[in-house]
């Protein structure tokens, strides 16, 4: 039936019989479909626990299901099998509450670090667990092991850097695992600091390369100096080395830049920090952390086109840590929820440091624009790890450290992440990075 110039509206206020007849019939019909939707809108098959409530009035959930409004074409851009926002500034945001929780725990990955299993150590607030980070513009997906899995298939992706690369490389095998498991096929160096892991299902391969300041360097001890030193011209070859076998890095750097260190550049000493007892010129970190980056970046291009190959370069930003107190000095975190994203704003040292690691990546892809083997991307975690104080081990670094009473001192461990918790979050951006690049 077709309507001509001037016909009646069949859905007027006094429409035909057979039109009424239909009307009713679906409207009818809508009814049980909107009692479900309430029902499941209201009494979820995962209750609260009372730490979700904490900020009651910011409860986020998401639906799947005909309740829910499909997403906007204007903001959704299909390709392959899969979408992605074609535009959203993931730095910015605030942390809700989500009564779902993490994808993954200690009995189904195997891969955590025993300082970073905070459950089993004995924390007993889980509400750390059930927030999730919603940017300002967009919604981020939960984390789907089986896409990312596909997208780097016969991929070698190394993470290179310091404790937080390894932090983070471990809680994305984690959320891996929950649909492929790992294998571990190298480990060397102490506290195995180079390990590798494959995943036979997709032949891909992931590799942890220990390099705290990227360039050469000799690490401060506690049998030897009580400083770091650092030759900020020279790439360490230990993982520059193995670049060719590479196909994407993900580097990470900023708290080893923090210690007692000298700095040389061209054979010549260019300063020290909080030195002392050397004769060298005082000088802040700010420099040589730039400078040991743009070495780096630098030492990707050269190598990678000197042999034709591309590669993807991620430099995640500085993960601030939240001690309150001096780290050395029994210094604590022992918050239990995050901020709110207006109490706190990026600035003073993570804030340059950040700034810092930004513009060196965009300085070398202007260097990369017309040869176009390296590809360069920024993964900014600093503002949305400055807001979760109630997300590191604290005390629990160590298991159940109260189980004799309260000792005088309590090493605190406000630097890493408990796993599960916020820093699976840096491997949703992550995919959603990798999604839009294919």
């Amino acid at each position: 039936m077709s309507l001509k110039m001037g016909s009646k509206n069949p859905f007027n206020d006094n429409p035909p019989p057979i039109f009424k007849r239909i009307f009713q019939l679906n409207l009818y019909s809508l009814i049980p479909i909107s009692l479900l939707c309430l029902y499941f809108n209201i009494f979820s098959s995962t209750p609260f626990s009372p730490t979700q409530l904490l900020h009651s009035s910011n409860i986020f959930t998401y639906h799947s299901s005909i309740c829910s409004s499909p997403p906007s074409n204007s903001s959704i851009v299909k390709h392959n099998d899969y979408d992605y926002e074609k535009s959203c500034d993931y730095s910015k945001g605030d942390w809700v509450s989500d009564m779902r929780g993490p994808i993954y725990n200690v009995t189904t990955c195997g891969t955590i670090k025993e300082s970073e299993k905070c459950i089993t150590n004995g924390r007993p607030d889980l509400g750390y667990l059930y927030w999730r980070w919603k940017p300002n513009e967009c919604n981020l997906p939960r984390f789907e092991p089986n896409t990312f899995l596909k997208l780097i298939k016969n991929k070698h992706i190394a993470f290179v850097g310091d404790s937080l690369a390894r932090n983070q490389l471990e809680s994305l095998l984690c959320l891996l695992a929950t649909t492929s498991t790992p294998n571990l096929v190298y480990q060397n160096g102490k506290d195995n600091k180079f390990r590798r892991w494959h995943f036979p299902s997709h032949n891909a391969n992931f590799s942890l390369y220990w390099s705290p300041f990227l360039v050469h360097g000799i690490e401060k001890s506690n049998e030897g100096n009580y400083y770091n030193t650092m030759f900020l011209d020279l790439v360490d070859e230990r993982w520059a080395r193995d670049i060719n076998q590479l196909d994407m890095i993900v580097i990470s750097i900023g708290h080893w830049f923090l210690l007692p260190s000298i700095y040389y550049e061209n054979d010549l000493v260019l300063g020290s920090l909080n030195c002392p007892k050397l004769n060298h010129t005082q000088i802040d970190f700010y420099g040589p952390l730039r400078k040991a980056l743009r070495t780096t970046l630098n030492s990707i291009i050269e190598k990678k086109v000197a042999k034709g190959k591309k590669i993807d370069v991620i430099v995640k930003t500085f993960s601030p840590s939240h001690f309150e107190g001096d780290w050395d000095k029994a210094g604590t975190c022992s918050k239990t929820k995050p901020y709110r994203k207006e109490e706190k704003v990026v600035g003073g040292m993570e804030g340059e440091i950040r700034k810092i690691e930004i513009e060196e990546v965009e300085s070398a892809k202007v260097k990369v624009k017309k040869i176009g083997a390296v590809r360069f991307e920024v993964l900014d975690v600093t503002k949305l790890a400055l807001l979760r104080p109630d997300g590191h081990p604290g005390p629990y670094m160590n298991p159940f450290p109260f189980a004799n009473g309260v000792p005088k001192n309590v090493q605190n461990d406000c630097v890493h992440w408990c796993l599960p918790g916020p820093i699976d979050t840096w491997n949703e951006i992550f995919l959603e990075m990798i999604k839009k690049w294919k």
